[in-house]
């Protein structure tokens, strides 16, 4: 007989707890610098609604449509953006959501402080940024990435956000990450802003994000594979 949904979940965030948990250790970070996110993409709001029970909070989505219908039925969720953001959609999505962690274009972020400065209060930003440098991946070229955030008020840039290479070895997928954490400290010079957050890490390497200082990993199929 199979296991129920919310066991099958419990027993993968314990793994992934126990994964992560090491990954802290051995870079001398304590347990709670890290944020789990549930992308919960593939999976119905009656899955998704198990996981505050299970004591994660924080979900992800990457499309406005499903956000918008899932934080409607999980609305103690801390909800975060993590695709592409299609300036028609902003004036929906921003108040449902923490963070957007997905900010590439110099475009997207002028519109995203527009609302900002409307609404009277900053919305929470991360800059995506293509470390990997492949074609089909969206955010700003590393050289790219602006130098100053003083034109966009409306936007509180926290970090940034990058992904890695899916087939790369662990060596490369490692460089991509630390490529993201040193341009950070680089625009913590320039800027002057704190910029507190690296998110990155999915399934198939958060241990390595982890290593190299994320804030935040994005875990998908590591939790949700199978579950419909």
């Amino acid at each position: 007989m199979s296991l129920p949904t919310i066991q099958i979940l419990q027993q993968r965030l314990s793994v992934a707890e126990i994964a992560i948990s090491e990954a802290c250790a051995r870079s001398n970070r304590q347990r709670n610098d890290v944020t789990l996110i549930a992308v919960t993409k593939t999976v119905t709001c009656e899955v998704a609604a198990l996981l505050p029970q299970l004591g994660v909070h924080d979900l992800g989505e990457s499309r406005p449509q499903e956000l918008w219908k899932k934080a409607e039925a999980i609305p103690t969720a801390h909800w975060h953006f993590i695709g592409h953001m299609q300036r028609n959609k902003l004036e929906r999505t921003l108040p449902l959501v923490q963070l957007v962690h997905s900010v590439d274009s110099e475009r997207l972020l002028k519109a995203i402080s527009d609302f900002g400065m409307q609404r009277g209060s900053p919305v929470p930003v991360l800059i995506e940024v293509n470390c990997s440098r492949e074609e089909a991946k969206g955010g700003f070229a590393p050289g790219a990435v602006p130098r100053s955030f003083e034109s966009y008020p409306g936007a509180n840039v926290r970090g940034l956000m990058t992904m890695a290479a899916h087939e790369a070895n662990p060596e490369t997928i490692r460089a991509t990450f630390r490529e993201l954490r040193e341009l950070r400290d680089l625009l913590r010079n320039s800027t002057g802003l704190p910029l507190p957050h690296l998110s990155m890490g999915m399934s198939n390497d958060y241990e390595l994000a982890i290593e190299e200082g994320a804030t935040f990993i994005r875990l998908g199929s590591t939790l949700f594979e199978n579950l419909a």
